[in-house]
């Protein structure tokens, strides 16, 4: 009789420190998947809720450029999250500065803007320089293809057609 309590004793202890050891390896586990699965909700969840839309586009013979888009998401956008965007022109990649500068480059402006967001309904202004974009007397006609990356992972793209105006 007392070698079956001895041996139900163990037995019990032995299951105790089996749950132990069991739990002490799974909760990592368990904890790590759900970060994981949090993060990339809320990063979903983010690119679902920006959206952007390109409302007007104009260039020149002069290798200049410009392209008007509307936040048209529910999400603001960062001008840190703007600056780290990538913009195209006929599949070259500008660098973000001046583009008063004898270089390609990209600048933008967040028109009527009182704070440092994109916010939903406002529009943004980029101004692009670039040998890419047709110029000089054979440039007119030609077409321009845009496209922008926000951070995010968010594109837009459009053709349009260099103007002998302006």
């Amino acid at each position: 009789m007392s070698s079956e309590t001895i041996v139900t004793a163990i037995f019990l202890i032995t299951a105790v420190v089996a749950a132990g050891i069991l739990t002490s390896q799974i909760f990592p586990a368990i904890y790590t998947v759900s970060g994981t699965v949090s993060s990339s909700t809320q990063k979903a969840d983010q690119r679902m809720r920006t959206d952007i839309a390109i409302v007007n586009t104009f260039a020149n013979e002069s290798h200049y450029a410009q392209v008007w888009l509307k936040n048209v998401g529910s999400n603001r956008i960062s001008e840190s999250d703007l600056d780290m965007s990538t913009v195209w022109v006929n599949y070259q990649a500008l660098t973000h500065n001046d583009p008063s500068l004898p270089s390609d480059g990209w600048t933008y402006e967040i028109l009527e803007n009182p704070n440092t967001y994109w916010d939903p309904g406002e529009t943004l202004h980029i101004t692009m320089l670039s040998q890419k974009i047709p110029g000089g007397p054979g440039g007119f006609g030609q077409d321009v293809i845009f496209q922008i990356a926000l951070s995010d992972g968010t594109t837009r793209s459009e053709t349009f057609t260099v103007s002998n105006v302006g």
